[in-house]
């Protein structure tokens, strides 16, 4: 009989009777000793699962759901450096391509010699189109022999990344409030508060409270009439943080782009309706002389001139490269597909939830009007014994993360709730959505709950980035 001996008890040691497992993860100290990575990993795995469920996250805008291929491509850029151009021309030379097919969507007038940059998301895009537009009216300003102390930007109703610029740089920000029915900034509201010293009107192209679309064309006609009026002009920069990379394929004829002849800039998000890994943005500007040369680096990096346009230095590069392999793996066919089918879900379930109690739609997922989306209330009077939040709270018992929040100012009595339907969010998904939603609304005509007050109730992200 052969005979067989163990040379150390570490060899068969169960994960789950390990030293490591056997104590509580380190929280303030930093560790003293090294430690296995298998039990180290299934610690950290472990406390992971009190996240929730990503794809039953239907606060966020990013997505919660990538092909293997993605993945595979993430692991494969996990140590490439996107500001290293040098060291990797060929992820330099795919973010080159997403920035002028980007150019090429939005009807760029020099599609394939305009200039744009990458960036961690659309709130940094939205900085630096910013930023570009300020400069560009500074240099106006000197130009003419006029002051530049006192620069401002109009706006509707904004996702915080614009009062962040705002505050960072000086800025009178001039935001037009919501109201009961007023959910977006109209002409009228924007020359209200125009002036000599605007840098910049900023529609939302896809409004993170509502999901509405702020109507770009006819802004841009009340500028022109403006301008032809009083000779002040006044530039446009489109924060399409969502929208930019819907409508181009569900909504073509809405005007809203480069088409527009006062859009100087267009921001996005590459991974809400981009379809990317969370972190990827871009802005894109116009045509080469919208961006200042003043803003641009020219960074003596590794031997090389990097010339670069950030509030950011070192990043991956591999959600750019994940980037360029959903527009080469989708084209305008496969993203006009996924984004219909996003579209149709959120109108099933619009149509839907209305039946189940006295709710009222603010925006039932028109693709004309907005984003695949449906924001709701109570409806106005309505006699019942729990409120938005309570719902919210409820869904949650079952995985579901539907944020319940109230409106900004002026509207802030106004308590809504709403879904973002993104891909991965199918039918049949949608169908066990709205069980677990009839269920709750049950319990409640049943149970009276213990109301939330004010602001104390208020759920899940809806601020966009």
């Amino acid at each position: 009989m052969a005979l067989h001996r163990i040379k150390s008890n570490k060899d068969i040691d169960p994960v789950f009777g390990s030293s490591t497992l056997a104590h509580a993860a380190a929280v303030k100290l930093f560790p003293e000793a090294e430690q296995s990575p298998r039990e180290v990993y299934q610690l950290v795995h472990d406390e992971l699962y009190l996240d929730g469920n990503a794809r039953q996250n239907l606060a966020t805008f990013c997505q919660t759901w990538e092909e293997d291929e993605v993945h595979k491509l993430m692991d494969l850029s996990i140590d490439k450096n996107m500001i290293d151009k040098d060291e990797y021309p060929q992820s330099a030379e795919l973010e080159s391509r997403c920035i002028h097919m980007l150019a090429d969507l939005w009807h760029s007038p020099e599609a394939e010699t305009t200039i744009g940059t990458s960036t961690v998301g659309s709130s940094e895009a939205c900085m630096l189109g910013g930023l570009a537009a300020l400069w560009r009216w500074r240099a106006a300003r000197k130009a003419a022999g006029k002051p530049t102390s006192t620069p401002n930007m109009v706006c509707g109703p904004v996702q915080v990344c614009w009062h962040k610029f705002a505050r960072y740089w000086d800025i009178e920000i001039r935001e037009v409030p919501m109201s009961e029915g007023h959910w977006f900034m109209t002409p009228e509201d924007m020359l209200a508060r125009v002036d000599e010293h605007t840098i910049v009107v900023v529609p939302t192209f896809g409004q993170t409270f509502t999901g509405l679309y702020e109507t770009v064309k006819p802004l841009s006609d009340a500028l022109d009439d403006l301008d032809k009026r009083t000779g002040l002009s006044v530039d446009i920069h489109v924060d399409g943080a969502s929208g930019a990379m819907l409508a181009p394929f569900c909504a073509p004829d809405v005007l809203w782009d480069f088409r527009v002849a006062r859009v100087k800039s267009i921001s996005t998000s590459g991974h809400k309706f981009g379809l990317a890994p969370l972190g990827a943005g871009w802005v894109i500007w116009r045509d080469v002389k919208e961006l200042p040369e003043g803003l641009i680096f020219h960074v003596n990096y590794l031997g090389g001139d990097m010339p670069t346009f950030a509030l950011n230095f070192s990043r991956p590069a591999g959600q750019i490269i994940a980037q360029y392999y959903n527009f080469l793996r989708l084209g305008r066919e496969g993203y006009e597909r996924i984004h219909s089918a996003c579209y149709e879900t959120a109108q099933f379930l619009s149509s839907e939830i209305v039946k189940i109690g006295p709710f009222e739609m603010l925006y039932d997922g028109n693709p004309q009007l907005g984003i695949p989306a449906l924001t709701w209330r109570l409806k106005p009077g309505a006699e019942v014994g729990y409120s938005l939040y309570d719902l919210a709270d409820r869904l949650r018992t079952r995985g579901w993360l539907v944020p319940a929040y109230s409106l900004p100012a002026n509207a802030e009595k106004v308590v809504v709730q709403r879904i973002l339907v993104k891909q991965g969010l199918s039918i049949d998904m949608a169908k066990l959505l709205l069980a677990d939603f009839k269920r709750a609304v049950e319990f409640f005509d049943e149970h009276q709950p213990h109301g939330f007050k004010g602001r104390e109730g208020e759920s899940g992200n809806h601020t966009g980035r």
